[in-house]
């Protein structure tokens, strides 16, 4: 458990440290996309890390039964709550390495950008809630806990760092949305939410299925 949570440390610190105060000099010693080629490798080793650690640790203290039909229930809504922010989050999200800023102010946020400006991130932090309330054992809580701090510190953050980089683009597009999901602007993501339906039968399908875990609705169909 103290070596997941080592890892689970080491992976969350060098995404801040790499994109906060040590990305300028990264950046001027390596290019940009040398900056970018060096934070996937660390990213994906620290994540290998964290996942060896996960296999190996034991569950620990459970808290409550996540698989009674209430939490079972509420982590199934939570995921695919998440699969709706995160699916669209891949378009035209200005949060994206490279993404230009030069016009961002102009834009008029849509889809999910009216639920959030940072749909990907909250997608993550929900999806990792949701899994805490269906397995609430400690390795889950160290793991999910520190991508929660990842996805919503993380964003803050980013949020900080694009407005230095061009305050008056960064500065429209963030007053027209915001960092808090408006949860009522969910309602209005009707074919998305068809789309996260489908992807999460499919994901929960291969959770089932290919892992031996049970997950969604294969606890009582599986």
């Amino acid at each position: 458990m103290i070596h997941l949570a080592a890892a689970t440390f080491g992976f969350v610190i060098t995404h801040f440290v790499m994109s906060g105060f040590l990305r300028p000099t990264l950046v001027s010693l390596a290019g940009t996309q040398g900056f970018l080629l060096f934070y996937s490798l660390v990213s994906l080793a620290t994540f290998a890390w964290v996942i060896v650690a996960f296999d190996r640790a034991d569950d620990g203290i459970v808290l409550w039964n996540g698989m009674a039909a209430v939490p079972w229930t509420i982590a199934s809504l939570l995921t695919i709550t998440a699969m709706t922010l995160l699916i669209p989050s891949f378009v035209g999200n200005p949060a994206l390495p490279g993404k230009k800023l030069a016009g961002l102010g102009t834009v008029v946020p849509s889809g999910a950008y009216r639920v959030t400006r940072h749909p990907m991130m909250w997608g993550i932090a929900l999806w990792a809630i949701g899994h805490i309330v269906a397995s609430p054992s400690m390795r889950v809580l160290i793991l999910m806990s520190g991508l929660i701090l990842l996805a919503l510190l993380g964003s803050h953050f980013q949020d900080v760092r694009k407005l230095a980089q061009n305050q008056r683009e960064v500065s429209a597009w963030q007053r027209r949305t915001s960092f808090w999901p408006q949860w009522r602007e969910l309602a209005g993501l009707r074919t998305l939410w068809l789309l996260a339906l489908l992807v999460w039968f499919i994901a929960t399908w291969v959770h089932y299925h290919l892992f031996g875990i049970p997950a969604g609705l294969w606890m009582w169909i599986g």
